[in-house]
């Protein structure tokens, strides 16, 4: 069993939900995130999606942008984030780690290149944003030789033929992306969320993570009890950009965010 599928099952057996946080890889520097990899385990994440910086992050909102723009200035190549994952599993053999950015990266080094690069440094599922799940369908192939799960996008817009479509192509999990917008968009209404993710749930049969809109540890907790996870990711990098090339201030501010988060979750 993935260590993705084997999480959720886990966390199904507990009656809890998945807490996914998001960081860009070598942001604010390279040596920061192996550290905050790990603080962010011990404060209660039970999944990593760790951002693979690229310069054009067209779906991403000036948070997610400037975390790229820190991150390519301290000159953090993928080869760099493989290797990162790769040091992380020197000490952490369980916590699922999922790479999330954009499909030129991968297509420059070659899918199969970079599947088993991806496989053999630890990594566990890909979500590129910019990949439509009908040309996944030729890629998913190569990713499950190397047992990497490929993980979607579903909009409040996407149609339930293109729901099923991406329940067919995916596995791990789906990423509800509960509001219209880019990265870091405001309000957030847990009852349309309710609605959409059951509607979701009958046409594909993955669990659902939910991002977008989490802020603290109210959203996290209405939004847990909606969906499988909870993905948080601009609440979390705005604490790097507060504490520039300060590991210590960040990973502090970090766990104490998710910290809370997890508390609120399993309450």
């Amino acid at each position: 069993m993935r260590r993705i599928e084997s999480c959720f099952q886990r966390l199904a057996e507990q009656k809890r939900k998945a807490l996914i946080p998001f960081v860009t890889a070598g942001d604010s520097s390279k040596e920061v995130t192996v550290p905050l990899m790990h603080a962010m385990v011990e404060a209660g994440a039970d999944i990593i999606e760790l951002g693979v910086p690229f310069s054009d992050p067209m779906a991403d909102g000036p948070v997610i942008q400037k975390a790229c723009e820190r991150a390519l200035a301290h000159g953090t190549s993928t080869h760099d984030v493989l290797a990162m994952v790769k040091e992380f599993r020197e000490r952490d053999t369980q916590t699922p780690v999922v790479l999330m950015g954009y499909l030129n990266p991968v297509e420059a080094l070659g899918y199969e290149s970079f599947a088993k690069a991806a496989s053999q440094a630890g990594v566990d599922g890909i979500l590129l944003v910019d990949l439509p799940p009908e040309e996944a369908l030729e890629i998913k192939p190569v990713m499950d030789a190397h047992e990497l799960d490929m993980i979607f996008l579903v909009a409040p817009t996407t149609s339930d033929a293109r729901i099923k479509l991406i329940g067919k192509a995916g596995s791990g999990y789906l990423y509800y992306v509960s509001l219209k917008g880019v990265t870091g968009s405001a309000s957030l209404n847990v009852d349309e969320v309710a609605g959409r993710v059951e509607t979701i749930r009958n046409l594909a049969q993955l669990p659902i993570g939910v991002g977008f809109g989490i802020k603290d540890a109210e959203s996290a907790q209405a939004v847990s009890r909606v969906s499988d996870g909870v993905v948080v990711g601009s609440a979390l990098v705005n604490q790097i950009a507060a504490n520039p090339d300060n590991p210590g201030a960040i990973n502090k501010a970090i766990s104490d965010i998710l910290a809370a988060m997890r508390n609120a979750m399993d309450q």
